[in-house]
């Protein structure tokens, strides 16, 4: 089992501690029973969302550590704060590094319904991201980025020993509010890719303890990874 542990640490470690190292993670069919906790580290990965107009894209990666509450045993709240850095990539110009900072995020999942006999689930979730990097100085002008991410998620699940994969479709939109000096301009993504498909497992390496994998595709290409625990 230590060998196991040793093995999560070595994979998950270069993410979360990285400081060179973006929508929002579902978070997984997987909640609290009332007046419970869960706790974990997350790395999340924006390889690519397309912004609206002749804005290009963007890109970035994040570290949270993660707390979930349960309110009700079909009502859980998600916290996270951790750091992340943002870069975005207009058309025709040179990329801009924005520095990694702070950012933190919040959302909650509602399970819809649990079939104990087939060991499914279906979770509806909200969840919303803010990364607020460091300003940078480019030609004389300083240039400060914030990155906002809003998703909605509906997630099915069904347990399969040690496995619980799931599949799932989501509403998202990111936006990269900016400033040069003083003047304030907020980009959307592109609207006209805002539905999502998740695709993740869960794979549990004892009862308290499990690694969550997710990915997205369509509105956008990202990837996270998790390493969950009971408190």
């Amino acid at each position: 089992m230590r060998k196991i542990y040793k093995a999560i640490f070595v994979f998950l470690s270069p993410s979360i501690f990285s400081v060179s190292l973006f929508s929002a993670p579902a978070y997984g069919p997987q909640m609290p029973p009332q007046r419970k906790f869960f706790c974990g580290i997350q790395n999340y990965t924006l390889f690519k969302r397309n912004l609206e107009g002749r804005n290009g894209k963007m890109r970035s990666i994040q570290s949270f550590f993660l707390l979930t509450y349960g309110l009700r045993d079909w009502f859980s709240i998600d916290l996270k704060g951790g750091a992340g850095y943002i870069k975005q990539h207009p058309e025709g110009v040179d990329e801009i590094d924005y520095p990694t900072y702070l950012g933190g995020g919040y959302g909650f999942r509602i399970k819809l319904m649990e079939n104990a006999y087939y060991a499914t689930k279906l979770i509806f979730g909200f969840q919303h991201i803010s990364i607020h990097p460091k300003h940078i100085q480019i030609n004389g002008i300083k240039y400060k980025g914030v990155l906002d991410d809003w998703q909605i998620s509906l997630l099915f699940s069904r347990k399969l020993g040690k496995f619980i994969p799931y599949l799932g479709t989501k509403w998202s939109r990111t936006d990269y509010i900016n400033w040069q000096d003083n003047e304030r301009n907020r980009i959307k993504s592109d609207l006209t890719h805002s539905i999502g498909i998740i695709l993740g497992i869960d794979f549990v390496i004892r009862e308290d303890l499990w690694v969550n994998i997710e990915s997205h595709l369509l509105d956008e290409k990202a990837f996270s990874c998790a390493l969950m625990f009971k408190l």
